[in-house]
């Protein structure tokens, strides 16, 4: 399966799970369930051995988008800036995956300094739309990166075109 999304080619890499069971009867779903890995090009996940998302089901979970450009290299002009390119790399890995930011239904946000909480507030409203998506904002201590300032994490639905 293949998806192109505002000019960046993403693919979804189909992973069949193993069962494994201690019992003689395996569950039904164990047996045909597949996680499909979205990779995006480019792939600034792969040297930490991590995907981007995971489809499993009609749920795609996604990695933390930080404000980090196709380079690798966090945007600068401050916090703003580094939002709507977190918030942007989201909406590209969910449209790569088969969703949108209408579909999520879960999202975290992680921030360096929670003195940005009503800037979180504008950039959810700017890139959200009622019914917003359940929502956790932590601040943490730091993220990947010293530079980094937000970083944020989706579970969305999937709507298969093809049902």
């Amino acid at each position: 399966m293949a998806f192109v999304s505002a000019g960046y080619k993403a693919d979804l890499v189909v992973i069949t799970l193993a069962s494994v069971s201690h019992s003689h009867q395996t569950p039904k779903w164990r047996k045909t369930m597949t996680r499909q890995q979205l990779v995006t090009t480019p792939d600034n996940y792969a040297p930490f051995l991590l995907s981007q998302g995971i489809r499993h089901g009609d749920l795609l979970f996604i990695s933390g988008q930080a404000g980090a450009d196709d380079d690798g290299k966090i945007v600068e002009g401050g916090f703003r800036a580094q939002g709507r390119q977190a918030f942007a790399n989201l909406r590209r890995a969910l449209e790569a995956g088969g969703s949108s930011l209408h579909d999520v239904i879960k999202v975290t946000i992680f921030v360096t300094d929670m003195s940005n909480f009503r800037d979180v507030v504008e950039l959810r409203r700017e890139f959200f739309s009622a019914p917003y998506p359940a929502d956790t904002i932590a601040e943490v201590r730091g993220l990947y990166d010293p530079a980094v300032m937000i970083e944020i994490e989706a579970i969305a639905a999937v709507h298969d075109e093809e049902k």
